[in-house]
């Protein structure tokens, strides 16, 4: 039985279906959804502060908060409890990190992300959680 599930999303389609799945596992077992994404700025944090990486920051917080109104809205067209949280740093730390703030009990993810950088720089975030998860993390197949 799950009572609080945490998904990423990031805008992908693996992502999206992620979130469907979620929206289905909530709805089987009652539990509340929480929604994270997370503005990836592990790939900016050796590069010196300037104009042009403080736009493009800006551009991906917009972005996260627009994915993550529309998860809001389909959450609650589907009378699903949903709460959205906006993280910044590495995703998969992040995405770990909130799962145990929150005493989730399940993780839903997408094979991968929109990122091809970031799983050539970093690894790949799913990878991430996979490994360190302290609960279930089901991974969306796309």
């Amino acid at each position: 039985m799950f009572r609080k599930i945490l998904v990423a999303i990031d805008g992908s389609e693996p992502a999206n279906r992620a979130f469907e799945e979620a929206l289905g596992e909530a709805g089987a077992w009652n539990a509340e959804v929480h929604v994270v994404y997370v503005v990836e700025s592990g790939l900016f944090s050796s590069l010196p502060m300037d104009n042009t990486l403080e736009i493009i920051y800006s551009v991906l917080q917009k972005e996260g908060e627009e994915i993550l109104e529309a998860a809001r809205k389909k959450g609650d067209a589907a009378g699903i409890r949903l709460t959205t949280h906006l993280r910044q740093g590495h995703a998969g730390s992040q995405i770990v990190s909130l799962a145990e703030e929150l005493e989730v009990d399940l993780i839903i993810l997408g094979s991968y992300g929109k990122s091809g950088v970031d799983r050539l720089l970093l690894g790949s975030v799913t990878d991430y959680v996979v490994q360190n998860s302290p609960v279930t993390t089901t991974v969306v197949r796309s």
